[in-house]
């Protein structure tokens, strides 16, 4: 997995996703039934924390875990929209992580809106995106 500088920590820091969610709590945009988690995301966030034996977070993370679903890949056309994503962006020379590609096109399938502090999946035609995480209003 490529590294950008400290980018990957900070995103896939549980810590991180905590606070967007009590930032989405307080802002009125949090439902229980509306929150997801990509099964990569979460596959991510908890090798990170069992690897790093961080207990505290870990069982923050699994509370977390309780109140969201979690959003699988279980559906042919999210990995059809993986395909097309790809290729569009290899086409323009602006590749994604197949992790990323993944989590992109199960939320453009599902027609959620992804909430990243990635600004990579930008790049993603027609997926909608939100950043919790930064600091404009």
């Amino acid at each position: 997995m490529k590294r950008y500088g400290n980018l990957y920590p900070q995103i896939t820091e549980f810590a991180n996703i905590w606070i967007a969610a009590k930032k989405a709590e307080r802002g009125k945009r949090f439902q229980e039934e509306n929150l997801y988690i990509s099964i990569i995301s979460y596959y991510e966030t908890k090798r990170g924390l069992l690897y790093a034996n961080a207990t505290r977070k870990l069982s923050k993370f699994n509370i977390f875990r309780e109140a969201v679903t979690v959003a699988f890949i279980d559906e042919i056309e999210i990995v059809e929209r993986a395909a097309a994503i790809h290729a569009d962006l290899r086409g323009k020379g602006t590749l994604l992580e197949d992790t990323d590609i993944l989590i992109a096109a199960t939320a453009i399938a599902r027609d959620l809106t992804l909430v990243s502090h990635d600004s990579d999946m930008l790049r993603v035609p027609r997926l909608k995106l939100e950043d919790w995480l930064s600091t404009e209003e």
